[in-house]
Order: structure tokens, then C-alpha cells, then sequence
């Protein structure tokens, strides 16, 4: 009998951990009066459960492996676009490499799918948390801030009541990934966790996120807690244009010291290998590590290198290949794209838009005030020239674009084959080439355009012609009413002339 069960443990070994454990119990059950069988059972389930969780651990990393090798092979999105650089394939389920300040996208796989940001949420955590409350504000922690999240989750250690200041609870988030510390500051900021997590959501809106719902302050694992790889991006942008929190995200290792409300000596080890440098790249900015059974690894990393600021999301992938996909993509940007200044570089437009754009007076004569763009940059392949690029002029300005430039009267969009590159702000510019703010005020313009007021006289001048020439005939007092009538009149007159004085 004990034979024929163990057949059965065996197969459970290599099936289903859980109908092992089952059976081990059955047999333990059933055997528990037989003193002989006990000791024997006893050391064999304790034996054959190690076997177990190692041989299952093995078949799931193996398993993992083998979902990841199928993800290297789903399409990259960015490759589809002509004369475009082509990008690396990696094994992460989603990723995206952003230029910063323009928003540029450099390279895009499933970059819109719905997939857990895991711990990478607490980003968001963060800027909001600098967005409306002062760094040394007072972060006390409730009893729902420290018992509402695991036990074996990211934590350090915090207890009921203790409290630290924002700028130690935004180095406890962004370097030690702890869960009760960003609940404590979710509640600082607005009341409750709830409200806290209504913000983000609000805020993602207002970022242009579109595939982001927040569920809680920390990325726990949570089907209604999802973004994409591009939203990840767009908040990722809003946070490293924050000097301090690029500070707080690129920090290595962190010390806590004891406090009159914080009792507890301690060191934070950031577990981002390319902050710490455990994976060297140079120019690194900052970012936030993730990891959840099903989000799986999840990372966002800012870089910057030759004037250019890039930032990558790696979505659901293997350690350590989250790293070493972000090396690749960085790698792949700085290698293939460049930094223009459309302002030095370019004035394609101006002869087509308005003769104001190509006259140093305006109008009247006057030496004045000329529009012209201000430094504004694009990013383009280098394998690419600007007049490859394709633009589109616009006075449709949005207040992102009026709190760049006051003085901003039109905006220039560039693409490359359907990409957008960035825009270039239309301005004032001074008598003697300054390029400051002279009118502190947008006020509403009215845009007139020579070439149109031309066209639109010169239809007046044949307007009027017309006009004039139908009162002329129509007029009582003329003796004519066309040149040949006029040739004829003539000529009756001199004939009655020489009829009257003939002989």
C-alpha cells in the first residue's frame, strides 16, 4: 500500500504541488495509528516537499523563460515607420524609449497595452506628493497606513504613530519601495488613501494617460491597478522634470537617523542596479524598480547623454533582463537621434506663411518687432535630414505652450513620416535681436497676411472698375459710350464741320 502511494507522490512531484501536499496528508491520515509507517512518513513528506518546491521552482523559471523568449518575438511597433532606425528586440512584454522634453517616440512596443506597473506606480506617488504638500511637512503614520498592506511586502518598518518629514518619506518610497510610507503620504495629501488614489487618477488624466487606472498608493498586485508603458512614460516625464525628485529617484543608499518621533538607525539599498551601478551606464538620471507575481519586472529609468534626455519603461519582463533591455534602448537612442535647434536650422515656412516672416520692418516702414521662432528643438535620426521633415503651422496655442513663451503668436509642428518630432514656438522678437519676453501678456492677435490682402484690393480695384464703367455708360451726360462710338462721333463732327463752310 505505501508502494503504490509513493507511484503517486511521485507523480505529484512532478505535477501539481498541491495535489502532492494533498496526498502526503492522505497518507498521514491514513497511516497515523501505524508507529511503524509514522516516522517513515514524517521524513519522507518533509524530504520529498523540498524535491518538490525545487523542481517546481525550476519548472516555473523555466516556464517564464520560455514566455519570455516568445515575447522577444512580437512586433515592434516603431520598425513600421520608414527610414526610421531600426530598433532592438527584447524580451519585455511592452517598452517604450521617450525623449523628455519633447515627447518624442523613439522606439514603441505594445506601448498602449494594459499591463501592472507593480512598484513603478509609486512615481506617480511621488509627484504628487511634491506637487502639493512642503518637504518638511510631517508624515505620521496611521494604523491603516501600516497594517492596510502585506507583511512580506516593501517596508521599512515603520510604526503606528511614529512620523518622519515628506523629504525622508519620498527617500523611503523612491529608494527603500515602502508600501505603508507612501500610504502615509497619500493621506497626507488629501485626507484618506481613497481620496489620494482619486488624485491619481485625476492627475494621469490631466498627464494625457488613457490606458491608466490607479487602485492604491503602491502598485500592489490589484486586476483594477494597470497602465501602459506609454502613460508610465508621460507621468515619468512630469516626475524627472522635478530637480529633486531626479535627486530622490538616483539615489543609491539612504540613512535614516534616529528621531524624537522615528526611534530606529537604518540604511535604504536602492534595488535599481543602474543606480547603484552594479549595471554601469553613464548619465543616468534616476528611476523605479517593480516586481509583482503577475506584473512580473517592471522598471523606468532616465538617462541623459548629448543633450538629450531619454526615458525608458520596461514592462513584464525576466530579471536581469529588465536592466539590460534598458541599456539596450538607451544604447539604440543616443546611437541614432539627435538634438536640432529648429530655431538656427530652419525657415522653410516663413516665405509661405507670411511676408512679415522674411522682412526685417514691418508694413509700414517702421523698424519694429518681427516674428521669429524661439530656441525650440526637435528630434530627428541622424540618418535623416530636417528638410526630410514634414510641418504644420498652428495658432491653436494651449496654455502649456503660452507658459513656455508669453510672447508666442503660432506654433510649428514637426514630423518624419507621421512621427511627431516636437514643436517650435512662433514669437516677438525685439529691434536689436533680443529674444526676451517683451510682452508680458498674451493678448488676443489679430494675423493679417499680405500676400491675402493683395489678392483681396486687387479684386477691389477690378471691382470698382467694373462699377465705374457701368455709371459711365449709364450717365445722361456723356456724348459716348464706348471708343467707337466715340472714334464715330468724332468723325460726324468734322464732316458737319466741312459740310458747314463748303462753298
Amino acid at each position: 500500500m505505501l508502494l503504490a502511494n509513493s507511484r503517486f507522490v511521485y507523480f505529484c512531484l512532478y505535477t501539481n504541488k498541491k495535489q502532492y501536499f494533498d496526498t502526503m496528508r492522505h497518507l498521514l491520515t491514513h497511516y497515523r495509528k501505524k508507529t511503524k509507517y509514522k516516522a517513515l512518513l514524517s521524513t519522507l513528506f518533509f524530504s520529498i516537499a523540498s524535491l518538490s518546491l525545487s523542481f517546481t521552482s525550476l519548472a516555473e523559471t523555466t516556464d517564464y523563460q520560455t514566455q519570455a523568449l516568445e515575447r522577444k518575438e512580437l512586433p515592434i511597433q516603431s520598425n513600421e515607420t520608414a527610414n526610421w532606425p531600426e530598433g532592438p528586440e527584447i524580451s519585455a512584454q511592452a517598452a517604450i524609449l521617450m525623449e523628455a522634453e519633447t515627447g518624442t517616440i523613439l522606439y514603441a512596443k505594445n506601448i498602449h497595452e494594459e499591463l501592472y506597473p507593480a512598484s513603478t506606480t509609486k512615481i506617480m506617488t511621488c509627484l504628487l506628493a511634491v506637487e502639493n504638500s512642503s518637504l518638511g511637512d510631517a508624515i505620521t503614520f496611521s494604523n491603516e497606513a501600516v497594517f492596510s498592506v502585506p507583511k512580506d511586502g516593501s517596508s521599512i518598518g515603520m510604526d503606528v504613530g511614529e512620523s518622519i518629514t515628506l523629504e525622508q518619506a519620498l527617500y523611503g518610497i523612491m529608494v527603500g519601495s515602502a508600501n505603508e510610507v507612501a500610504n502615509a503620504v497619500a493621506e497626507h495629501v488629501s485626507g484618506s488613501i481613497d481620496d489620494f488614489v482619486k488624485l491619481m487618477n485625476k492627475r494621469a488624466t490631466e498627464l494625457g494617460c488613457t490606458n491608466t487606472h490607479f487602485n492604491n498608493t503602491n502598485g500592489l498586485q490589484d486586476s483594477e491597478h494597470y497602465t501602459s508603458a506609454y502613460d508610465l512614460a508621460l507621468i515619468a516625464k512630469a516626475f524627472f522634470s522635478n530637480d529633486f525628485l531626479c535627486k530622490v529617484g538616483n539615489t543609491p543608499k539612504y540613512h535614516f537617523t534616529p528621531t524624537n518621533t522615528q526611534p530606529d538607525d537604518f540604511y535604504l539599498k536602492n534595488k535599481h542596479k543602474l543606480i547603484t551601478g552594479e549595471v554601469k551606464y553613464e548619465g543616468i538620471v534616476g528611476g523605479k524598480t517593480g516586481y509583482t507575481d503577475l506584473a512580473r519586472e517592471t522598471l523606468v529609468t532616465c538617462a541623459e547623454d548629448d543633450g538629450m534626455k531619454l526615458i525608458c519603461v520596461i514592462l513584464k519582463e525576466e530579471s536581469p533582463a529588465q536592466f539590460t533591455d534598458t541599456v539596450t534602448l538607451f544604447n539604440y537612442g543616443f546611437n541614432n537621434f539627435e538634438k536640432i535647434n529648429v530655431a538656427e536650422a530652419d525657415n522653410r515656412y516663413m516665405p509661405n506663411d507670411s511676408l512679415f516672416f522674411e522682412s526685417e520692418h514691418d508694413v509700414f516702414g517702421k523698424s519694429g518687432s518681427i516674428l521669429k521662432l524661439h530656441d525650440s528643438n526637435i528630434i530627428l535620426p541622424k540618418t535623416a535630414k530636417l528638410s526630410d521633415t514634414d510641418y504644420e503651422v498652428s495658432y491653436d496655442l494651449s496654455n502649456d505652450d503660452l507658459s513656455k513663451s508669453s510672447t508666442a503668436l503660432a506654433k510649428i509642428s514637426y514630423s518624419f513620416n507621421d512621427v511627431p518630432l516636437g514643436i517650435a514656438l512662433l514669437g516677438y522678437e525685439g529691434q536689436s535681436g533680443d529674444t526676451s519676453d517683451e510682452l508680458p501678456v498674451h493678448t488676443p492677435v489679430t494675423y493679417i497676411n499680405v500676400k491675402y490682402l493683395l489678392i483681396i484690393a486687387a479684386a477691389i480695384v477690378v471691382i470698382m472698375t467694373i462699377v465705374g464703367s457701368i455709371s459711365t455708360k449709364s450717365g445722361p451726360s456723356r456724348k459716348y459710350y464706348s471708343k467707337s462710338d466715340k472714334i464715330r462721333y468724332k468723325r460726324r463732327k468734322r464732316e458737319f464741320k466741312k459740310s458747314k463752310f463748303k462753298p
